[in-house]
């Protein structure tokens, strides 16, 4: 890949987090799930064409502008780990999600869940958690890794390089009847 290329991806996610985040106002310790094929950036077809160079330039989009506000990033892994998802220790133990035994590779995990355990201080494997916001850059399926009440986010771009970009944040259930009132 070119440079240019990876600056390229680079930029449109941080972008494309910096917008989410400005929408979705998380606080300092909530989780922000990303699911990412490198594949889909470079206009492949998902698990098919794995790239480390486009799930780094990804990554370092995103992730600084996480560390920078205090929210953690779980970074979930492609099919052949069940999309178990990749998280710093201190992220599974505030929440209490237990971790598992697996650690991922480009081809059984996905280049960006591999990125991210690479460059995680203490990184450990969950089988699922409850974020508070998320992207899906390529049909990741995150979905069953948000809250109960997702809702869509439509920012200013909707691609990553070639990969479909989509994203949510999530909300407190709205409960009770027509005399309930809600913040």
């Amino acid at each position: 890949m070119t440079e240019l290329a990876l600056s390229t991806i680079e930029q449109q996610a941080r972008q494309a987090v910096s917008e989410l985040l400005d929408a979705a106002k998380l606080q300092p310790g909530d989780i922000f799930v990303v699911g990412c094929s490198s594949s889909e950036i470079l206009g492949g077809k998902i698990g098919h064409a794995s790239s480390l160079e486009a799930a780094q330039a990804a990554f370092k989009g995103i992730y600084p502008l996480l560390q920078e506000r205090g929210i953690f990033l779980a970074a979930q892994c492609c099919e052949h780990l069940n999309r178990a998802l990749i998280l710093e220790r201190a992220c599974a133990r505030q929440y209490g999600y237990d971790p598992v035994s697996v650690h991922p590779q480009p081809k059984a995990g996905g280049s960006f869940a591999t990125t991210a355990w690479d460059s995680f201080q203490d990184p450990v494997a969950v089988e699922h958690i409850r974020a508070h916001a998320g992207m899906d850059i390529g049909g990741t399926l995150i979905g069953m890794h948000l809250r109960d009440v997702a809702v869509p986010v439509r920012l200013s771009l909707d691609h990553i390089g070639e990969a479909i970009l989509l994203c949510a944040r999530t909300r407190p259930k709205y409960i009770g009847g027509s005399r309930a009132h809600y913040d």
